[in-house]
């Protein structure tokens, strides 16, 4: 059974998530963050060396980085839902956006919600991201508008693993000019996997 290490309030719910749209069963270990820091606690440490969530241990296999984590489970557990089939041009896109989401998406509103809990950005540092921060709310909301969901194929793992970054969107209220971004939340937010999601993890949002 897959064990999952999941930190409230965080992008380890995306994991959860998943598990529940490929309908297999699998263990929360639950980790609560410092009230006042909003830190993770030492027990992610003894989990792992780099003491984030999530962390899955499938069997002698423990994995982080939450792309990592929703490509293998996909790849092990989807029996061909939530992903394209592995090689050319559809694939490729889908591992893109997979990707993407850590990768690029999430540095600059990452900052920017820093600069919310520690009293601002500095004047430099403000006009070096906003402008990235911009940039790609606009592509997301352009790909949404597009096809419903980030692949004309519908509704795939690349959906789930960009959740967090419209969350972090919202958290750091910069959300509102992108409706087609809101429209795809609010359709995500319905399915009922999500929503066990919740029920089971923890509302996603820091609670500020």
């Amino acid at each position: 059974m897959i064990k999952i290490h999941h930190l409230n309030h965080s992008r380890s719910t995306r994991v959860i998530w998943l598990m529940e749209e490929l309908n297999e069963p699998y263990e929360i270990v639950q980790h609560m963050r410092d009230p006042n820091t909003f830190r993770s606690p030492q027990t992610l440490e003894r989990v792992h060396l780099l003491g984030k969530a999530p962390v899955i241990e499938d069997g002698p296999l423990m994995l982080a980085e939450s792309g990592a984590i929703i490509e293998y489970l996909i790849l092990t557990y989807g029996r061909g839902k939530l992903a394209p089939a592995p090689g050319g041009s559809s694939w490729a896109r889908y591992i893109e956006l997979l990707h993407f989401a850590e990768g690029s998406a999430m540095f600059p509103l990452l900052v920017h919600l820093l600069g919310m809990f520690t009293g601002g950005l500095s004047d430099g540092l403000k006009e070096f991201i906003t402008p990235d921060i911009a940039k790609i709310l606009k592509y997301l909301d352009a790909e949404v508008a597009r096809n419903g969901y980030l692949m004309a194929e519908g509704f795939t793992g690349a959906d789930i693993q960009m959740s967090y970054v419209v969350e972090m969107a919202r958290m750091g209220k910069l959300h509102e000019p992108y409706a087609s971004l809101e429209a795809w939340m609010a359709r995500l937010e319905q399915r009922p996997a999500y929503k066990r999601a919740i029920e089971r993890g923890g509302p996603v949002r820091l609670p500020i």
